[in-house]
């Protein structure tokens, strides 16, 4: 089976080795390393910051850049529980 439009083979989950990490699949890199960190966030970082610092009773700040906002979101995803751990929605 292969990509439309491309002579790429589209990886099926049964074709990744059962000994690789899943992280190793799709590393995250840090912020501070993207080319794009000094950028103004961007709009959906925007929103989900505010939804963020409105439920952790922390002040929004406009002008973070994308590797900030990225940070304060790790942030009060764990200060509120939300994000990347959060289960309840799954």
């Amino acid at each position: 089976m292969t990509a439309a439009g491309t002579n790429l083979p589209v990886m099926k989950t049964d074709d990744v080795p059962p000994d690789v990490p899943p992280a190793s699949l799709n590393p995250e890199k840090d912020p501070d390393e993207w080319v794009t960190k000094d950028e103004p966030m961007t709009g959906p970082q925007r929103s989900y910051l505010q939804t963020l610092c409105r439920e952790a009773a922390e002040e929004f700040n406009e002008n973070w850049t994308k590797a900030e906002a990225s940070k304060k979101i790790d942030e009060l995803q764990q200060k509120t529980g939300r994000g990347k751990n959060d289960t309840a929605d799954t």
